[in-house]
């Protein structure tokens, strides 16, 4: 059976203490990473995990889901939490860094029809050994990863602002003249030739 909470639970069980916040983004199911929380948290009777589950077909019985909810709402639910659990979203992954909250990631398989090809496997390698990121090889690693909530720590937060060293790098990019050969490239495709 299903737990769905509503908005005001959500912020009970932030108030209540540490509450490990699971997100599946907006745009498909992950029933594999929803179903291996859920699992985790009846094995464990684990009572502080939320997730937002977009439009899936597993119905948890453990932990409080709800499927969508407005950004600000969300935002406020991150950053409250102690520990983030979600796909390799890179959303995901900077919103943790920005907020100084340890997320453990599992990607999205293609082969297993979990998305559309396989970017979020390529984010979970590129990620692999980032501070505060900590990425799961499949459902056990997760609840090994799971089991060491208490001791995952966060990577130094990123800050809104970039550092001037690319502020000078970017604007010498984009105020750099286009070749001739480019330009003309350029040229020829927006006349249709």
């Amino acid at each position: 059976m299903a737990r769905p909470c509503r908005r005001s639970q959500w912020h009970q069980l932030f108030r209540a203490g540490s509450v490990i916040l699971l997100s599946v983004g907006t745009q498909l199911p992950f029933d594999r990473l929803v179903s291996a929380v859920d699992r985790w948290a009846a094995q464990r009777d684990r009572d502080d995990i939320v997730g937002q589950v977009g439009p899936a077909t597993y119905q948890p019985t453990k932990i409080k889901t709800f499927p969508f909810v407005d950004h600000d709402a969300f935002r406020k639910l991150q950053s409250e939490a102690t520990l983030m659990i979600s796909h390799a979203g890179m959303g995901s992954i900077i919103t943790a860094m920005e907020l100084g909250i340890p997320i453990i990631i599992l990607a999205r398989d293609h082969r297993l029809g979990e998305h559309r090809n396989g970017h979020q496997m390529a984010t979970l390698r590129r990620f692999r050994h980032h501070p505060g990121v900590f990425a799961a090889e499949d459902e056990a690693h997760l609840a090994q990863l799971l089991d060491r909530a208490d001791t995952l720590s966060a990577s130094p937060q990123l800050t809104a602002e970039a550092p001037e060293s690319f502020i000078a790098m970017l604007n010498g990019y984009i105020e750099q003249p286009l070749p001739a050969s480019r330009l003309s490239l350029v040229q020829r495709w927006l006349r249709g030739a």
